[in-house]
């Protein structure tokens, strides 16, 4: 009798795992990041009946009054829920929440805290395991932690403690050791979960089963038949209202060093002994480690026409200020120096008011050793295979190959072999935010950062930015609605390669 297959973990049906009783503390409840994701992300668990029956919300804000939260849900799960909303449901969870206002630096707010847990966890007749999701401006981690320690939530804590960090963590490789250190007094590493929620999202879950569960791929995926890797993470807008965020960060640390280097991580790892969060993190950090980059691009967007409208530059953004220098587009090439991937480049590159919205990882492979059709114009008119696989805004992966054109002549056309997940699948794709909240629930920590890989990526892109502190790569214009400036085509073009078309 043939032996069963082993379970694939991405495909197990999650809402057959049983998660342990459950409060749910979101610091920063009344921000935006909170209404338009968190807030519908845990009402769309609770409507599919993936929460634990005895569950809690609590919300902790600064500004809202107490009496104001619940009105302040109900509006943002119904404008912003992917599901729409059903009253009834809505109303239920209603019962199930509760909100404090108070500041995040006093320790008034922290005995409140303890208190309410204690009765909370009363009323649902037990113990509930605590996760603290702090969706609150950087400058609070350390001392949320901290006060968290000091009144018996953290480290130790009777029931289980778990933190979890919005990005960006840090701002450099030495503010992310310091603040590694400082979350780490708190908390045991195990039980920090730092999300980065490009993780959450169903092709880059996917590419792990790609890669790893289907034999025609893997034996490939090496330096001797991949001539190079694309990751590209391009948005048609521009910095809306962040521009006190934003011109302190730039693409570099905005997307490149969190959201495109997990992407590197994952299609540049070795394949992990077991399918577990330690085991796919080690070697996440492993690829990483081996990782450095050796040449760059960076520019600014100036005025242009995006998606047929007319738009301002960025120091015409309200609030930038006119001799900002920070860059709306960055481009690395990294080398991978490693046994499997000796001599492929990975090309990344991030930018704001580019021709169109697209998040992919892009796999060129080698051109085929040799060319037997006797018309010199067909071998030339091959091109190489390209295997992409799109993250957002559809997700799916796309395989490009030769094949001949109808008629009597051999006539070569690039098609395409297509898989959508809005078409393949029934079940409406859920929200990332969904996924790494139910994961944190479940105590499964594969889907989060480690504090060594935040650690490693900064390592990367820190000369990075010296480099360009110190004006080495010169900051240049492109316009608004176009690829990006000609020094990122210079850094691909030199290779004689080129970048994907947006």
């Amino acid at each position: 009798m043939p032996e069963a297959e082993p379970e694939n973990p991405f495909a197990a049906d999650v809402p057959g795992v049983v998660v342990k009783p459950a409060t749910y503390v979101l610091f920063g409840a009344s921000g935006d990041l909170a209404a338009k994701k968190l807030l519908p992300a845990v009402y769309n668990l609770y409507a599919e009946g993936r929460l634990p029956e005895r569950f809690r919300l609590l919300g902790i804000g600064s500004s809202m009054p107490e009496h104001n939260f619940r009105d302040h849900m109900i509006n943002e799960v119904t404008r912003y829920s992917r599901s729409g909303v059903d009253e009834k449901i809505l109303a239920s969870l209603l019962e199930r929440v509760d909100y404090i206002q108070g500041d995040f630096t006093k320790p008034a707010l922290f005995d409140k805290l303890k208190k309410n847990l204690t009765a909370g966890d009363s009323a649902l007749g037990g113990p509930t395991r605590r996760l603290f999701y702090l969706a609150v401006a950087p400058r609070f981690f350390g001392p949320i932690g901290d006060s968290l320690h000091k009144v018996g939530l953290a480290r130790g804590a009777e029931p289980e403690s778990v933190l979890m960090i919005e990005k960006p963590f840090g701002h450099d490789l030495e503010s992310a050791i310091a603040l590694n250190d400082e979350v780490t007094d708190a908390f045991d590493e195990s039980h920090i979960l730092r999300l980065d929620h490009y993780l959450g999202k169903e092709t880059v879950q996917n590419l792990l089963v790609f890669r790893f569960a289907n034999g025609i791929f893997e034996p490939l995926w090496n330096r001797r038949y991949i001539d190079h890797v694309q990751i590209t993470a391009a948005e048609d807008l521009g910095i809306g209202t962040r521009a006190g965020y934003y011109d302190q960060s730039g693409a570099i640390r905005d997307i490149i060093q969190n959201h495109a280097m997990q992407l590197v991580a994952l299609t540049a790892m070795e394949p992990p002994a077991t399918f577990d969060a330690d085991s796919i993190r080690d070697e996440k950090e492993k690829a990483l480690k081996s990782i450095r980059c050796v040449g760059s691009a960076r520019g600014q967007y100036t005025a242009g026409d995006v998606d047929g409208s007319h738009v301002t530059g960025y120091l015409e953004e309200p609030n930038v200020p006119p001799t900002s220098t920070t860059e709306t587009y960055a481009a690395l090439k990294l080398e991978v120096n490693n046994w499997r991937w000796a001599g492929t480049p990975f090309y990344v590159r991030a930018g704001k008011r580019m021709p169109r919205r697209s998040t992919e990882i892009t796999i060129a492979f080698r051109p085929v050793p040799h060319m037997p059709f006797s018309d010199p114009k067909v071998a030339q008119s091959i091109r190489p295979n390209l295997l992409t696989l799109s993250i957002q805004p559809n997700e799916g992966a796309s395989l490009r190959i030769e094949a001949k054109a109808p008629g009597a002549e051999t006539q070569l056309r690039p098609v395409r072999m297509d898989f959508l997940y809005g078409e393949t699948f029934t079940r409406e794709t859920p929200e990332a935010y969904e996924r790494l909240i139910l994961d944190a629930l479940r105590g499964d920590a594969t889907l989060f950062t480690r504090a060594d890989e935040v650690e490693q990526a900064w390592r990367i892109v820190d000369p990075v930015i010296a480099a360009w502190e110190q004006n080495e790569v010169p900051l240049e214009p492109y316009v608004a609605g176009t690829p990006g400036p000609d020094s990122a085509e210079a850094l691909i073009r030199a290779d004689r390669r080129k970048w994907r078309r947006l």
